[in-house]
């Protein structure tokens, strides 16, 4: 890749199981991004859907299903182009499987999230977030 090569989007995988979100904390700060929800590369010939589920199953062992994209945008704090994806889990129990890239993983309540993510989510993860485990 040249320096005129822009970078591949990265696809962001919302996770909700009952009342909590799955968020990792990874081991490389990006920035302020300490806790952040699994995420990775768009690999060629992928939708940003397919990587969150692949990045998932990588990054935290939790096998996945996309329910839909959130929405899209350029992230404030990396520049990197994002997508987030509703996902329900489907098997497994969320571990650190990559240990090179995360040291932690967390289900976070709605209220907690201000002190995992303390400058905000994308409004349209946090009206989703809202939706889903604000009942």
């Amino acid at each position: 890749m040249t320096d005129n090569e822009p970078k591949p989007g990265i696809s962001a995988a919302i996770i909700v199981d009952g009342t909590r979100v799955l968020m990792v904390r990874r081991r490389v700060k990006e920035g302020e991004l300490m806790w952040q929800f699994p995420a990775g590369g768009i690999e060629g010939g992928e939708t940003a859907e397919e990587a969150a589920v692949r990045e998932t199953q990588e990054e935290t062992g939790l096998t996945v299903k996309a329910e839909r994209l959130l929405g899209e945008r350029v992230h404030p704090k990396t520049g990197r182009s994002m997508s987030y994806t509703a996902c329900s889990p489907v098997d497994g129990e969320a571990h650190v499987a990559d240990d090179d890239e995360l040291d932690a993983v967390a289900w976070v309540a709605l209220a907690e999230i201000p002190e995992y993510v303390p400058y905000g989510l994308f409004e349209p993860v946090q009206e989703y977030l809202d939706s889903e485990l604000g009942r």
